[in-house]
């Protein structure tokens, strides 16, 4: 195998080693947890998840598009801004949780202590993508992944929320510390430069606000139910997404690696040809992926997600729907980008914001399972959108010989 080949293995496997990670996070407190215990760790993990995608969003999709001589001092300033601002959020996240009462306090209060250990040690794997060495990367978050599993199982029954998030954050201390090693040897000589993070215009404040009205906002939705409505449907919710967890590793190597070989094609009815089936494939895995679920036996489901599994296996229809037609909406997104990237920002807008009135309306007409449909409906009505708008694209002009 080439080089090149093997560091989109590598990039691949780094990819599922990080979503292992968060869905073994979110089994293992669910089956150490009551199903309340949960839903105040679920609520907290939104929260840090928000907060993990707008960082990824602002320092590390604008650091990957970097190259040249400033690149080692561009990585030096990531790792730099990202502790700064985790800090200053650590702090006020600490703020909150001393405000807040009970075990959801503690827990917030929690997530305010490590929130810095563990943003600095997801920064570095797009450290490591920019200056094309993903094996580091895969080091690192491989024994991330040893470290926080092992962690968890130390933990006794019934643990508090507050006590899961701690050892959660202070697990990465291993990984964090064996990165910036890795780090400091690919980059030695430069300095940190912090001024392309602190401009005005930097380019991931476009990416922030894409991040916010196509992720953020139902990520949001989401706990804004366990704020107003009840902390239980933040855990059945967090519960059903986490078994598809799998699902969003495909979803998300589709997106990192589908345009460069998309662009080796030859016309736009190639490039849809080849999106198209790409988004069936998916769906069809989806929908079996649900249906297996759906017939797995009550015991081995409390095996995976303890007291939270008879609320999640309730949603399992609708969130098996969301799921097969986000593949395809993945898909058409897919293809929009390589044929006219400038126009998915409007159906990420209009239509992620859709399926967030569309969760909220279903919550309060069906209850959770309501929400959980509401969000199907969303992403098939973004689905729909995004391959309209395929259709309606012209066909690229041919190239004069």
């Amino acid at each position: 195998m080439s080089r090149r080949g093997l560091a989109a293995v590598a990039s691949v496997l780094d990819q599922a080693a990080a979503s292992a990670t968060n869905i073994l996070v979110l089994v293992l407190a669910a089956r150490l947890s009551s199903a309340p215990g949960f839903a105040a760790f679920s609520l907290v993990y939104v929260v840090f998840s928000v907060l993990l995608g707008l960082s990824t969003a602002y320092v590390g999709q604008s650091l990957v598009l970097e190259r040249g001589e400033r690149l080692g001092a561009m990585c030096r300033g990531a790792v730099a801004f990202t502790a700064a601002a985790a800090a200053a959020v650590g702090v006020a996240l600490a703020v909150v949780g001393a405000a807040l009462p009970g075990p959801t306090g503690w827990a917030f209060l929690a997530l305010g202590l490590v929130l810095p250990v563990v943003l600095v040690q997801d920064a570095l794997r797009y450290c490591f993508s920019a200056l094309r060495l993903p094996q580091r990367a895969l080091a690192s978050d491989t024994l991330r992944l040893v470290c926080v599993v092992a962690a968890l199982l130390a933990q006794p029954p019934g643990a508090s929320p507050g006590r899961l998030v701690l050892a959660w954050g202070v697990s990465a201390l291993p990984a964090l510390a064996l990165g910036l090693w890795l780090l400091r040897r690919a980059v030695a000589g430069a300095r940190a430069d912090l001024r392309p993070y602190l401009r005005r215009g930097h380019l991931g404040q476009r990416f922030v606000v894409e991040f916010a009205v196509g992720n953020g906002s139902s990520q949001l939705a989401v706990l804004g139910l366990g704020v107003l409505a009840t902390p239980l449907a933040v855990g059945a919710l967090r519960g059903a997404s986490t078994l598809f967890g799998p699902l969003n590793v495909l979803f998300t190597s589709a997106n990192a690696f589908g345009p460069p070989m998309l662009n080796r094609l030859s016309g736009k009815r190639a490039v849809v040809r080849g999106t198209l089936g790409l988004g069936l494939a998916l769906s069809a895995l989806a929908a079996g992926v649900a249906a297996g679920l759906y017939a797995l036996p009550d015991r081995w489901g409390r095996e995976l997600l303890g007291d939270t599994w008879p609320a999640t296996a309730a949603l399992l229809p609708a969130t098996g729907t969301q799921y097969a037609v986000m593949a395809l909406g993945t898909c058409a997104l897919l293809t929009l980008r390589v044929l006219s990237p400038r126009a998915t920002l409007s159906v990420q807008v209009v239509f992620s914001l859709l399926s967030v009135a569309f969760l909220v309306a279903g919550y309060a007409l069906a209850g959770v399972a309501g929400a959980a449909w509401g969000l199907a409906l969303g992403s098939a009505l973004k689905a729909a959108a995004a391959w309209w708008r395929v259709t309606r694209l012209p066909a690229p002009e041919p190239v004069p010989a």
